[in-house]
């Protein structure tokens, strides 16, 4: 029973959070362990989850062009080198004064895409497309290593403020997603079990919750819409951080 919950919770929460591409571990880490799921467990079966889960969206997102593998791409390198160097300086910061710093960033951003419409540009030119790359990764990569934070909440809002699509916006980060979830995956899987019936009961909810979630993004919902789920999933982000502060 307490596997066949993990699943249905993770179906849910996967069809709202693949429309706005982003992974479901944040949320599901602190749900398999109120579960009783060890926490190392919940946290690699959560992470590989993320990386199944945005790899079926992708697919999807690549067949209907939406990936922006120029922009993409960069995000991705430059990302993962200054992660580390964020890493490294938060040891000299109080995290909980930078967790309220994210929490209100948060909310800006949640705020811009809920009730700010950014222009909307179409980018065609490689070196404009690299540039925000690199900028990107540059901010998603440092900000999410001195949080400790997926950098995917940050990429997207960061991505229809410089103008593009906001389904354009959700596909690129669930391609980037991939691969930032199962290098924390391989990270966890060291020093943390998986519990394969868990695995296999929630793969099939988040299997199920991206399909579906995908399909409502690539073909249901128009791109104000996608802007509002996006901003209303920053909103839960930024709740759940402050709830995690607070106790």
């Amino acid at each position: 029973m307490t596997y066949f919950i993990a699943a249905v919770i993770t179906f849910i929460f996967t069809t709202v959070l693949a429309i706005a591409g982003v992974g479901a571990a944040f949320i599901l880490i602190p749900v398999f362990v109120a579960l009783g799921v060890p926490l190392l467990t919940a946290m690699s079966t959560a992470l590989l989850l993320n990386s199944i889960a945005m790899t079926i969206a992708s697919f999807y997102n690549a067949k209907a062009g939406l990936i922006v593998y120029r922009t993409a791409l960069p995000i991705l390198i430059v990302a993962s080198i200054l992660s580390p160097l964020g890493a490294i300086t938060a040891e000299h910061l109080s995290r909980t004064f930078l967790l309220w710093l994210f929490v209100a960033f948060l909310i800006f951003a949640g705020s811009m895409m809920l009730w700010y419409t950014p222009k909307k540009r179409e980018i065609s030119d490689d070196k404009k497309l690299i540039t925000y790359g690199v900028g990107v990764g540059a901010f998603a990569g440092y900000i999410g290593g001195l949080l400790g934070v997926g950098g995917g909440n940050l990429i997207v809002p960061a991505l229809v403020w410089l103008g593009f699509d906001p389904k354009k916006a959700s596909a690129t980060t669930s391609f980037i997603v991939i691969f930032s979830s199962f290098s924390g995956f391989l990270g966890h899987i060291s020093v943390g079990n998986i519990d394969h019936n868990l695995l296999l009961l929630c793969a099939i909810g988040s299997i199920l919750g991206t399909l579906l979630g995908n399909y409502l993004m690539r073909k249901k919902l128009s791109a104000p819409q996608v802007r509002k789920v996006i901003g209303i999933v920053l909103y839960i982000i930024a709740i759940k951080i402050i709830w995690d502060l607070l106790k």
